[in-house]
């Protein structure tokens, strides 16, 4: 397993890294008032493809920060499957976004913070690819607090 030193810390995972990188997109969601979700697509150790929420600036529903993470890493692999990468993204990812990584035959899904009202996970029901690798809880508390600051927030 490769490691990797990020800032003043010391070494860390690999999921740790690239988990902070889309909190760097989620950040500029934030610094755009759109909700703060970044996501990532990593294959073989490199950056494919970044995205953020730009539902708001779009006013497109659709455009949730994995699907334009998925988009780009596909424009820059020139075809229409990743299955030998990784999408992290701050959030579980919701129905829409874990249908398209279905269809982008996404080998892995790691998130950080889990979403029990929207993630894909409170359906009980694979629909991912069958192959899809999930692991969730990375960096769990600091994706969270981003999203919880951001709401509370708008709420005052």
């Amino acid at each position: 397993m490769r490691y990797y030193t990020f800032g003043d810390e010391p070494t860390i995972s690999p999921d740790d890294f690239f988990m902070a990188e889309a909190l760097k997109e989620a950040n500029l969601a934030l610094a755009e008032d759109e909700i703060p979700i970044g996501a990532i697509v990593v294959c073989k150790g490199k950056i494919i493809g970044r995205g953020h929420n730009l539902t708001e600036r779009l006013n497109d529903v659709s455009a949730h920060a994995e699907i334009q993470a998925l988009t780009a890493a596909a424009n820059f692999l020139g075809g229409k499957y990743l299955r030998d990468c990784t999408l992290y993204v701050t959030l579980e990812p919701c129905v829409m976004c874990a249908g398209a990584s279905y269809w982008f035959q996404v080998s892995q899904i790691v998130f950080g913070a889990y979403d029990t009202r929207m993630g894909f996970g409170r359906l009980n029901q694979k629909i991912t690819h069958p192959k899809t690798i999930i692991t969730g809880g990375i960096r769990e508390n600091e994706c969270a607090e981003l999203i919880r600051n951001f709401f509370k927030k708008k709420r005052v």
